[in-house]
């Protein structure tokens, strides 16, 4: 994985730490498409959970696997804007319990039968994206805020 990073750069591992949305841009026969997801990072890969068929993005990962993932940590009322713009190509793969559930602990808490529902039990019904990334784009935009 190459990093690219300029003068205002953070550190990628801590930042892939934070329980942040992602956004995942796939490509279709009508075009780009993104999709706001949740992910977990481990050995320089990226996890997102799919749920087809209510999740179109799987079906667009196997007919074109390259694809793009925009992460941003923003907060208006101190400036901050980091971001991590990834570039690679992703598989579907089956569907691991144990990454899963690092993954929705990170956004719902380590206590499972406090989850919203929809969030448990998933199972084979369900797919893991497992996105490689090739190029990063690590960039502190941070600025002076007015208000």
């Amino acid at each position: 994985m190459d990093i690219i990073t300029d003068k205002k750069h953070f550190d990628l591992n801590e930042f892939l730490k934070k329980p942040l949305f992602a956004h995942l841009s796939t490509l279709s026969k009508e075009g780009p498409r993104e999709s706001p997801v949740w992910f977990y990072w481990e050995n320089e890969y990226l996890y997102i959970i799919g749920t087809p068929p209510s999740d179109s993005f799987p079906g667009r990962i196997e007919e074109n696997p390259e694809c793009a993932i925009g992460i941003v940590d923003f907060d208006h009322t101190t400036g901050k804007v980091l971001h991590a713009g990834f570039r690679g190509k992703a598989t579907v793969e089956p569907f691991d319990k144990k990454i899963a559930t690092k993954l929705l602990s990170r956004y719902l808490g380590s206590n499972e039968e406090n989850w919203d529902p929809r969030f448990q039990g998933l199972g084979n019904s369900n797919v893991l994206i497992k996105f490689a990334p090739e190029t990063v784009v690590v960039r502190d935009q941070s600025f002076v805020p007015s208000i």
